[in-house]
């Protein structure tokens, strides 16, 4: 969680101009219009007709991001401590790239973007996005990549793979399906958001998987040393 805050503060300091922001936002829907991917509005749209649920996702997408990936780092420490340290050093290597991207690529989010979205957290889980407290502890053009994605495809990945019971399996495996639908529905993230989130777990998880093999080589041989020595 110290990380995290680390996180939030650095991200917090980004001076990106509206202008040059949402120039790249434009530029993320002509890419996604010239792949036929560009459906984020229509997505939008449809769950604004459904009562109640703009609410539900504008909730969710504050809640499982925070909670739901502090509940994880949690049960994998208790019950699967050994890869602990491989999923820790995952998030941070993708934080840091995130961070890098963050000050070099600033994209303003779909509801800032003058493009027809709407702030559903804003509007109807009644959390003012742009406040100004919130605005002082977070940078809105920080949109690629979506660690919301990043983090939850890790939370699934992780899960399914580790977890005993089958429903929980099942669970994990959609449990990033429905993070995309949350921050595209909400008007938080672009499918290429997601995409780029997807990519900086990839990375971050290249990164953590050599550190963890160069850190568990020496104290294999160290221990295998031990051994002949002692017989």
């Amino acid at each position: 969680m110290a990380l995290y805050a680390i996180y939030e503060v650095v991200r917090g300091q980004g001076h990106a101009t509206v202008s040059v922001a949402r120039e790249h936002t434009h530029w993320i829907v002509d890419l996604e219009r010239s792949l036929h991917v560009f459906g984020e509005r229509t997505v939008q749209h449809a769950v604004d007709t459904l009562p109640a649920v703009p609410t539900l996702l504008g909730v969710a997408y504050i809640v499982l991001h925070f909670a739901g990936t502090t509940g994880f780092l949690v049960w994998v420490y208790r019950a699967h401590r050994e890869r602990f340290p491989l999923v820790r050093n995952t998030i941070i290597g993708a934080t840091g790239i995130a961070l890098v991207l963050y000050v070099l690529f600033p994209v303003a989010p779909p509801r800032l973007a003058q493009l027809g979205f709407a702030d559903t957290v804003s509007h109807d889980a009644k959390v003012n996005l742009s406040s100004s407290l919130l605005s002082s502890l977070y940078n809105p053009f920080a949109a690629v990549p979506s660690l919301h994605f990043g983090y939850a495809l890790l939370v699934g990945v992780t899960v399914a793979t580790l977890a005993h019971r089958r429903s929980v399996r099942v669970v994990a495996a959609v449990y990033p399906a429905v993070m995309l639908l949350v921050i595209v529905a909400t008007g938080n993230h672009f499918f290429f958001d997601a995409a780029a989130g997807a990519l900086a777990i990839g990375i971050g998880y290249l990164i953590a998987s050599r550190f963890d093999y160069a850190t568990r080589v020496p104290r294999t041989r160290t221990a295998a040393g031990s051994v002949v020595a002692t017989s």
